[in-house]
């Protein structure tokens, strides 16, 4: 029967608090729900999207948050790298707009160039390997990388290091370092671990890749950074008259001819000679004696270069001209000198190559190359192209073209990688971490069939006898809830301690084993049991235990339901004790790491490794809320 009649519903003053209270409750579940949608936006995060604080992630309904979320991704969240591949100025990855006339024809034509080039493997690096921004994030070509290894070497990590010379501690501390063949200290390490990713990284498509760009890296890091992003800065220090940055180019020579100055040479010859990789630059044939003399000054005799380069020329022409630098080595050293400039100690007389026989040899100028072969004329490289450039060196590899056109036939599956990375992650750590998902297990397990074992005995005692002070102990067991977990702790783990109890489940069940208000729920309940049952029971001859367990037991599902809910929550949310009297990794539960794993990672993860360890228990809340109802309100008589 309604509380309030439908006559009384028709005065406006009840209306009013109806409708007040349906406002307050719609209030109440706004003031829950935007808190929790918060969360769960944030643990769709990454770096470029750290600070917006939405309910709904913007990268699902606007497409250019979606392009900033999946070039950050591709260039492996280094800024510094899309600026140099795209010839760019972004201040970040959320300005990156999209390309507004993306050009088909000329990427046609690069993807046509990539398959006839057979470039080299260190022309380009794997796109999304590595979140060090975001931390803690597996993008999908870093767990592609990791699966297949996993499968290769039976997911054993001890079989990775010892057969890859590598030092993982686990599988979730494997990682690899994006490649940077740019600069001149970087270079193609050969170790078995490299190799394999090199195996990998041939492995994947062209939209996978993105090249490196010396011409990119010559603006970017080494112009830019002196005479600042403002051309007329730029041209006041070089004498020039160039309209914008577009118009300023890396030679594939020693700058030269009309207009160009000396300046612009100087740079040219300083940039070449000491910051671009040596695997970009090239000498001429007729450098061959220049590099003859090099060697003779700095070795005396043949002998002692074969020694040391462990070869057996018959004299110093014999040595071959550099072509492609080694990759390590007292040769690469020597080359490396030879191009910087050598001073003999003895004579200080300087060895180096002539500025004139240096030259280029990039992924940049190899496309141009294939434009000239292949159009013959610029008039008809721009009628076929629908461009309007004026020169072949306005031809730059069209990376970020090619990358919209691959973002635009794949923005679902981007949606959904963005979606679920995170969560993905803390799946990951939690399956590839330890024994945390098997201890939880078999924690909750013991403490919920502890609880109702001990805390039913204990309550049934106090309530089929009564013993007069039944009241005083109840009292004494309500006391313990006064002492918050943070005061008891100390004295558990020292009495732990003494019985050498320490990382074992005996630690963790024995301190919650009985629970005073587990006790005190159980006995009024059991005390609205019918004594009747119990009287007819000891008529029929039924013993104690039968009558406890058949009789008061069957009859308490409720109750017994809200005990081992509590316990289960007791044990599953246990962080601080777990840590505490289990300080050995191989009896974690999932708490403590979970909160490692927040302790190493970004926003993004650490919201999705909260709702993932919210899941259980909301489960559990969700399909028993009616058997928890009926013990808490609603006691049942049978």
């Amino acid at each position: 029967m309604a509380i309030i009649s439908r006559i009384g519903r028709k005065s406006w003053s009840v209306r009013l608090l109806i409708g007040t209270l349906y406002v307050l409750l719609s209030a109440g579940a706004l003031a829950m729900i935007y808190p929790f949608s918060l969360m769960l936006a944030g643990s769709t995060k990454s770096a470029s999207d750290a600070a917006e604080s939405r309910m709904i992630p913007p990268f699902w309904y606007k497409e250019q948050a979606l392009y900033s979320k999946a070039v950050e991704c591709y260039f492996n969240e280094s800024l510094e790298m899309m600026n140099i591949t795209y010839d760019g100025d972004f201040a970040s990855f959320q300005t990156a707009e999209l390309p507004k006339k993306p050009n088909r024809k000329l990427v046609d034509d690069w993807k046509s160039f990539l398959k006839e080039s057979n470039l080299p493997a260190y022309s380009y690096t794997a796109s999304a390997i590595s979140a060090p921004v975001s931390r803690g994030v597996l993008p999908f070509r870093l767990r592609d990388f990791k699966a297949q290894l996993i499968k290769e070497f039976n997911g054993s990590m001890n079989a990775v290091n010892e057969r890859l010379g590598t030092e993982f501690v686990n599988w979730n501390a494997f990682y690899v370092l994006p490649e940077d063949y740019l600069q001149r200290r970087n270079k193609p390490e050969n170790s078995p671990f490299d190799q394999a990713f090199l195996k990998f990284k041939q492995s994947l498509p062209e939209d996978a890749r993105y090249y490196f760009s010396p011409e990119g890296f010559y603006k970017v890091l080494f112009l830019k950074t002196q005479y600042s992003k403002d051309i007329e800065n730029y041209n006041k220090e070089h004498g020039t008259s160039y309209k914008s940055w577009g118009e300023v180019h890396l030679d594939l020579r020693l700058p030269a001819g009309p207009g160009r100055t000396k300046k612009e040479r100087e740079d040219w010859e300083s940039f070449v000679r000491t910051i671009l990789n040596l695997l970009w630059v090239r000498a001429d044939r007729e450098a061959a004696p220049f590099y003859h003399d090099f060697l003779k000054a700095k070795f005396r005799h043949i002998e002692s270069l074969n020694r040391l380069y462990h070869s057996d020329y018959e004299s110093f022409e014999a040595v071959p001209l550099v072509e492609e630098p080694p990759s390590e080595g007292l040769r690469l050293s020597d080359w490396d000198a030879f191009i910087q400039g050598w001073k003999d100690p003895d004579t200080r007389k300087e060895y180096k190559l002539p500025a004139s026989m240096l030259r280029i040899h990039s992924t940049d100028f190899l496309f141009r190359d294939y434009l000239e072969e292949k159009y013959s004329t610029l008039a008809a490289a721009n009628a076929a192209l629908e461009t309007d450039t004026s020169n072949w060196m306005q031809y730059l590899p069209p990376q970020r073209d090619a990358y919209y056109y691959y973002f635009r036939a794949r923005e679902k599956e981007l949606k959904k990688e963005f979606t679920f990375r995170n969560f993905t992650t803390v799946f990951d750590y939690m399956l590839l971490h330890g024994r945390g998902i098997a201890n939880t297990a078999i924690y909750c397990s013991l403490a919920i069939l502890a609880a109702l074992i001990v805390n039913p005995l204990a309550a049934y005692a106090l309530s089929r006898y009564k013993p007069p002070s039944a009241y005083k102990i109840l009292l004494f067991l309500m006391l313990t809830m006064a002492f918050p977990p943070m005061v008891t702790q100390i004295p558990v783990f020292l009495m732990l301690r003494e019985f050498n109890l320490l990382n074992s489940f005996y630690a963790l069940i024995l301190p919650g084993l009985a629970n005073g208000y587990s006790i005190f729920l159980l006995k009024g309940f059991f005390d609205s049991l019918p004594k009747e049952l119990y009287e007819s029971a000891d008529l029929d001859g039924a013993g104690e235990f039968r009558i406890f367990w058949q009789l008061t037991m069957s009859l308490s599902t409720p109750i017994l339901a809200v005990v081992a809910l509590g316990a289960f929550t007791a044990a599953y949310s246990n962080f601080m004790m777990a840590l505490l009297i289990c300080q050995d990794q191989n009896m974690w539960t999932l708490m403590p790491w979970l909160y490692q794993l927040g302790q190493r990672s970004g926003e993004g993860v650490v919201f999705a490794s909260l709702l993932v360890a919210a899941l259980p228990t909301f489960l559990v809340f969700a399909f028993c809320q009616n058997i928890i109802m009926r013990g808490i309100v609603v006691p049942v008589e049978k």
